[in-house]
C-alpha cells in the first residue's frame, strides 16, 4: 500500500513527494523501494502488486522499473485501506485464485530482516492450511497513542509455536493513558498493520462484513479501464481494513514479531530509531559538524553540510529550498509551518502573475 500523502516529515515530503518515495532512514533507498527489496526475499518479483493514488504512479515506476502494467494499481481517489485491499485481491484472483497474500505498508521500517523474512513465512504456511487470519504484533515499549493495539491470549495458541495467540481486540490509537495501562497488563502488542491471509479467507471476510465494497471491487481486474475503477472508488465508503474486518473477524492470530519495528510516523519516531553520539544527537543524512549539540535530530540532503551550535532537543530538516529548525517538544506545529510557507509561496506566485 503505497497510496498516503502524510505530510508530518515536512519539508523533505509533500503531498507531490510523500513519505514512501522519500529516504527517510538515510540508507540511500525510499522506504518504497526498501519495502520492494524485502518482499523480493519472500516471493518473486512478479508477485508483487503496488496500489497506489495516480497521481504517483510515476514516481513508483521510476523507483521500481520494469514493473508490469499489472503490478502497479491506481487508485483514482483516497478511500483508506479497505478499498485497496480489495482492488489488489481482485487481481490477485485473477492470476491466482488459490493465492496465499500479504498486506503490507510500503514505508514501515524493519529491524532485522532475516527475523522478518522467517516470521512472515511461518505466517504464509499457517494462512495456506489453516484458513486463518495472521497479522504480526510488536511488543511494544512506550504508550505511542499514534499505534494500534492488539489485545492477545496470553496462552500460545498451538505447543509448536510459542509466538503465535489467539486475537481477542484491536484497539486502533488509544489514548496515552489507555495504551499505558494496555502495556502495563503485558497483553498487547502493537499492530505493525501486516496481515496475512490466503485469497479464499480474504474474499471470505470481505463478504462478510463489508458486503457492499466486495460486491464492487471484486468485480474489478487487471484489465479493468480507469473509467470502471473511477466508478467503483467513487460510490465505495472511506473505511480501514482494521475498522472494517479485523475488529469484527473470527479466528484471527497474531505472531509475535522477533523483528523490530517502527511506523516512523513522525521526526519524534525518526528520532527514536536514529543512531545517536553520546550527547543524543542522531545524524540521518548531510555532513553536520556539531558543537555543544545534544538531543537533536538532523536530516539534510546527503551533498548538504550543517554547522550547529548551541542546539538541545531541536530537529533539523531540509530539502533543497527549505530548512526547517524546530524544538522537537514543538512537533505539532510543523503542520502550521508548512501551511504558512505553501500561503506565503502561493502569495508571491500570485504577485508575479
Amino acid at each position: 500500500m503505497a497510496g498516503g500523502f502524510g505530510s508530518r516529515f515536512w519539508p523533505i515530503c509533500r503531498d507531490s513527494s510523500p513519505k514512501q518515495f522519500i529516504d527517510i532512514l538515510g540508507n540511500g533507498r525510499s522506504m518504497l523501494q526498501t519495502t520492494f527489496a524485502r518482499f523480493e526475499r519472500v516471493c518473486p518479483r512478479e508477485n508483487i502488486i503496488i496500489v497506489t493514488h495516480r497521481q504517483y504512479e510515476k514516481q513508483v515506476r521510476e523507483q521500481i522499473p520494469d514493473l508490469m502494467p499489472y503490478q502497479v494499481l491506481c487508485e483514482p481517489t483516497r478511500r483508506n485501506t479497505a478499498p485497496c485491499v480489495a482492488y489488489a485481491a481482485a487481481v490477485i484472483g485473477e492470476m491466482n485464485p488459490k493465492a496465499n497474500i500479504i498486506v503490507t505498508p510500503s514505508d514501515h521500517a524493519i529491524f532485522g530482516e532475516d527475523n522478518f523474512v522467517r516470521d512472515v513465512e511461518q505466517a504464509l504456511e499457517l494462512t495456506a492450511n489453516h484458513g486463518c487470519i495472521v497479522t504480526l504484533g510488536v511488543r511494544p515499549t512506550t504508550p505511542n497513542a499514534q499505534y494500534g493495539y492488539i489485545q492477545f491470549s496470553e496462552e500460545p495458541a498451538s505447543p509448536k509455536a510459542h509466538n503465535l495467540h489467539h486475537v481477542i481486540t484491536f484497539t486502533e490509537k488509544p489514548p496515552v493513558e489507555m495504551a499505558r495501562q494496555f502495556i502495563a497488563t503485558g497483553e498487547f502488542f502493537w499492530n505493525s498493520g501486516v496481515y496475512i491471509w490466503s485469497l479464499a479467507t480474504l474474499r471470505g471476510a470481505y463478504e462478510r462484513y463489508l458486503p457492499s465494497v466486495a460486491k464492487s471491487f471484486f468485480e474489478l481486474g487487471a484489465s479493468s479501464t480507469p473509467a470502471e475503477v473511477e466508478e467503483v472508488y467513487s460510490l465505495s465508503e472511506s473505511i480501514s481494513v482494521d475498522f472494517g474486518i479485523m475488529e469484527h473477524a473470527e479466528d484471527v492470530y497474531v505472531l509475535e514479531a522477533s523483528f523490530g519495528w517502527s511506523d516512523i510516523e513522525s521526526w519524534e519516531s525518526l528520532y527514536g530509531t536514529s543512531q545517536r553520539d553520546a550527547l543524543g544527537t542522531g545524524v540521518v543524512t548531510g555532513r553536520a559538524f556539531l558543537y555543544d549539540v545534544k538531543n537533536t535530530l538532523v536530516h539534510v540532503p546527503q551533498d548538504r553540510t550543517v554547522v550547529l551550535q548551541g542546539l538541545d532537543g531541536y530537529i533539523v530538516a531540509a530539502d533543497s529550498d527549505t530548512i526547517l529548525v524546530c524544538r522537537r517538544s514543538e512537533e505539532d506545529r510543523i503542520a502550521k509551518f508548512a501551511s504558512d510557507v505553501e500561503l506565503a509561496n502561493l502569495k508571491k506566485q500570485d504577485r508575479k502573475k
